[in-house]
C-alpha cells in the first residue's frame, strides 16, 4: 500500500471536515438529530477519538484527553448531556493539529511497518497488518465526515459542498 494514497485521502477528509464544520457553534454542534442519532459534536469528538488511535499506530502520543474519550466512543450513548461534551473549537483543533501529525507519521513509514501485524484489529481480522488498519480508519474517518455535512445543516447552517 502506497502512504501517498492513505495522504491523499487524508486530505480530502481534512478538506471535507473543515468545510463542514467551519462556522459551527460550540451550542450548534449539541442539536440533536430526530428521530435519534448522534449530535456533531459527538461525531466530531469521535472522530477525535479515532485518530487518536491512528496516532498510536504511527507511534504518536494522543491528543483527546482520557476524560473526554469516553463520551465519544463507539459504544457510547448518544450525547444529550452539554455539561460532558468537550469544546467544538477545541474538538476541530486538535483534528487540525492530527492532520499534519499524522500525514508526517504515515509518510516515513517503511514497506516492512506497514506490513507488520496490526497491534489490533476492529474487524478481529488474524492477519490485519498496519496498512490495512490505517486504510480501515481512514475509511471509518470518511464516513463519519460524510455525517458531519449532514449534521452542519440539521444545526441550522447551509451546505458548502455540491
Amino acid at each position: 500500500m502506497s502512504t501517498d494514497l492513505l495522504a491523499m485521502q487524508l486530505g480530502y477528509n481534512n478538506y471535507t471536515f473543515h468545510r463542514n464544520t467551519e462556522g459551527v457553534s460550540h451550542q450548534e454542534s449539541l442539536v440533536q438529530p430526530h428521530p435519534g442519532g448522534n449530535c456533531l459534536n459527538w461525531v466530531v469528538g469521535h472522530l477525535a477519538s479515532s485518530r487518536d488511535q491512528m496516532r498510536g499506530l504511527v507511534g504518536l502520543a494522543p491528543t483527546l484527553g482520557e476524560n473526554e474519550s469516553p463520551v465519544y466512543a463507539r459504544s457510547a450513548e448518544p450525547l444529550t448531556d452539554a455539561s460532558k461534551a468537550a469544546d467544538f473549537d477545541q474538538l476541530t483543533a486538535a483534528f487540525a493539529q492530527d492532520q499534519d501529525d499524522i500525514l508526517t507519521a504515515v509518510a516515513g513509514l517503511t514497506a516492512e511497518q506497514l506490513a507488520a501485524p496490526a497491534p489490533f484489529s476492529p474487524g478481529n481480522n488474524p492477519r490485519e497488518t498496519v496498512a490495512t488498519l490505517l486504510a480501515g480508519l481512514v475509511f471509518h474517518e470518511a464516513y463519519h465526515i460524510g455525517q458531519t455535512g449532514v449534521l452542519r445543516r440539521i444545526a441550522g447552517h447551509a451546505g458548502v459542498l455540491t
